[in-house]
């Protein structure tokens, strides 16, 4: 079997590069490109690529993710977003490969009461929600063989993600105000990456015996398996709340570090403070309600949702507290002194 993983310099690339180290699959050959190594929105660099190596499988963690800026970037957001899933899918389809495509909560408008099912109305608020529905919407009607899977609130040990920033704020901030009225469940990349592993071995029609299939109805079972599925973690937070487990996490590795190695974590949980959207707006609309419903991936797969808070404790005792870029889309910090003002 081969499998091309594209985007895997990003959190979810890097992740799937390093579960597939640790497993033991010498049936499964991997190309993990880059997007400097890999512009999906190429049509053409992607066809040679499927041509030179020919995949079963694609797994395409590849995505423009700056929520924010894509309301001013809209064309690129959507190059990559919907006509790289796009190209990615086509071509997946002209060699008769299955592609993996990684979603987000962002479809969704987060005016609803309960869970999100897969197949609720979708009504993103961002262009970035937009263009990634655009890019579910070009996926299913450009290959039958597909996953779409909507994931939540991912961090891990790579890359820019609300673990890494409040670690980094933690150190140099006296407050910080966090959003509490958005809600969701925070996702380990691992997790996900685990995920989309173990679903594209259920697929194979090397490996179909897992789902009780006999070899000749392996094609029936599989076209009865490809969709859309949910998969985050549980339990269900705001911003807020998942910011101070962060930080209970950070003062619990601390009091478990000697003198000699121990970071000062300067705050504590009664110096985050909650805040609501309204009170720190943003270039990009979110939606108040994340919270999907994941019962079909375990129904299907035996997958269980993401257990982010005993992940956590991993994530924050590998994670430096330094990030080049971080996203402070849901923090605010209090009170900015003068010299703050006019940098």
């Amino acid at each position: 079997m081969r499998l091309l993983i594209t985007g895997a310099n990003g959190q979810l690339g890097r992740s799937l590069v390093a579960y597939l180290h640790c497993v033991m699959m010498p049936h499964v050959e991997v190309l993990a490109l880059t997007k400097q190594q890999l512009d999906i929105s190429n049509l053409d660099a992607v066809e040679l690529v499927m041509a030179k190596f020919l995949p079963d499988y694609i797994i395409n963690t590849a995505a423009y993710t700056a929520v924010d800026r894509a309301e001013n970037d809209v064309e690129l957001a959507y190059a990559v977003n919907r006509d790289g899933a796009k190209s990615l899918a086509q071509a997946a389809n002209g060699i008769g490969a299955t592609i993996l495509h990684v979603s987000t909560d962002y479809v969704f408008a987060g005016d609803k009461l309960g869970e999100y099912q897969e197949d609720d109305i979708t009504s993103p608020l961002s262009v970035y929600g937009e263009s990634k529905l655009a890019g579910e919407v070009a996926v299913m009607q450009s290959n039958p063989k597909h996953i779409i899977l909507r994931t939540a609130w991912m961090f891990s040990e790579y890359g820019n993600n609300f673990v890494r920033t409040i670690l980094r704020l933690s150190q140099d901030k006296p407050t910080l105000h966090i959003v509490d009225d958005q809600f969701g469940g925070p996702t380990y990349a691992g997790h996900v990456a685990q995920t989309l592993i173990s679903i594209m071995l259920q697929l194979d029609t090397n490996t179909a015996h897992t789902l009780g299939a006999q070899r000749g109805q392996n094609e029936h079972i599989n076209n009865t398996l490809y969709g859309v599925y949910h998969f985050s973690g549980l339990p269900h937070v705001s911003w807020y709340q998942f910011a101070q487990k962060i930080v209970q996490q950070k003062i619990v590795n601390d009091h478990s570090q000697t003198e000699n190695h121990r970071i000062a974590t300067k705050l504590n949980l009664a110096e985050l403070k909650p805040i609501s959207t309204n009170e720190y707006p943003v270039a990009a609309k979110r939606p108040h309600n994340s919270k999907l419903h994941c019962q079909k991936i375990t129904d299907t797969f035996g997958i269980h949702p993401s257990d982010w808070i005993s992940a956590l404790s991993k994530v924050v005792t590998v994670l430096a507290p330094l990030a080049l870029e971080d996203d402070t889309s849901q923090i605010r910090f209090t009170p900015p002194t003068k010299s703050e003002k006019e940098q």
